[in-house]
């Protein structure tokens, strides 16, 4: 996984990468901090977002899916990813419903163990299989501690088996995704460390930092720290202050008129019609190099040499200036593609 870049190109593509910003970056001084373990999360229709010279040493091939027959939807091909990829390759699976995640666990409904055996061998030639399971029904706790103890079991013994789970601050009563009993079952847990504000909530940072640092306090409060990914978003999001998109009763019709100040309507095949221009204000949070950067820091100063990004291809290309991992004697520098 060694690359070594002349100075010429690398300052080319590091200008490359700085010009696609539309506003003033402010650049980080720091030098590459290196983790033991990068993990990268690409999908399977778009793996020309990852490049084999990122500095990644887990390859997350997003993802298998169960679809509401209990069978496995699309299994992602390992042979997409590129040859020279010289790290593990994992296989994520996803179960994307409440009722379809209780169907799936709860043995009474009879193809648990054939979604068990179906996965064990869409990950034969993987490194590895990962669990993103979401949202789990309340009475299902138990029986996903089974289903993810059974799988491990099933797995080959060289194989890497990680779960996903969401932030926690601290510990929660009856929770599904209890760390403390998750960590037994699996190598790995990748803690989804965003959404700390999300796409229907009060505008914010997709992860604020000190919020972050909570959660990574709790993290090594309850799991061994050889186990602990800490996830970072790559993503942004916008929040606008005010929608107008939706159903109205006919009282809320005529109020939004009144307000507009609309006296008179047009009709289409004689369905009456208005039309009217507003100001909306939209904010956005995103996470450039310089904030990524501050991000890493906080984890490297925890002593945790395991981070995750999610996902690759949405981040600011100049972040991967800053990251290194030991297969590298130098910061790759990678160019938006």
């Amino acid at each position: 996984m060694k690359k070594i870049l002349s100075l010429s190109i690398i300052v080319l593509l590091s200008l490359q990468a700085f010009s696609k910003a539309a506003y003033p970056q402010r650049i980080p001084k720091d030098d590459p901090i290196e983790f033991t373990e990068t993990w990268g999360y690409v999908m399977s229709d778009r793996m020309e977002e990852f490049n084999s010279s990122m500095p990644i040493t887990d390859l997350c091939h997003f993802a298998v899916s169960i679809d509401c027959y209990g069978e496995l939807d699309t299994i992602p091909d390992i042979t997409k990813i590129p040859e020279d990829f010289k790290g593990r390759k994992h296989l994520v699976a996803i179960c994307e419903s409440r009722s379809l995640a209780h169907f799936v666990l709860d043995p009474k409904y009879g193809v648990n163990k054939k979604i068990i055996d179906d996965l064990v061998n869409a990950a034969k030639d993987y490194d590895g299989l990962q669990i993103d399971f979401e949202i789990i029904p309340k009475k299902d706790s138990q029986n996903f501690k089974t289903f993810l103890k059974i799988l491990r079991k099933k797995l080959r013994k060289d194989q890497m088996f990680t779960i996903c789970v969401p932030a926690r601050l601290k510990e929660i009563e009856n929770d599904i995704f209890d760390y403390k009993l998750m960590a037994p079952y699996v190598d790995r847990i990748f803690i989804m460390a965003y959404d700390e504000h999300w796409s229907t909530s009060s505008a914010g940072p997709v992860a604020g930092l000190d919020w972050v640092d909570k959660i990574i306090d709790h993290s090594l409060n309850t799991i061994p720290k050889e186990k602990i990914i800490i996830g970072i978003p790559f993503y942004g999001r916008t929040w606008q202050n005010k929608s107008l998109g939706k159903a109205w009763y006919n009282s809320g019709i005529n109020r939004i008129m009144r307000e507009n100040k609309i006296n008179d309507i047009s009709r289409k095949n004689e369905v009456a019609y208005f039309e009217f221009k507003t100001e909306v204000k939209v904010r956005g949070y995103f996470d450039d190099a310089y904030s990524l950067v501050q991000r890493l820091k906080r984890i490297k100063n925890k002593d945790l040499d395991k981070v995750g990004f999610w996902r690759l291809g949405q981040e600011d290309p100049l972040f991967w200036n800053y990251v290194k991992t030991p297969y590298e004697s130098e910061p790759l520098i990678i160019a938006d593609k």
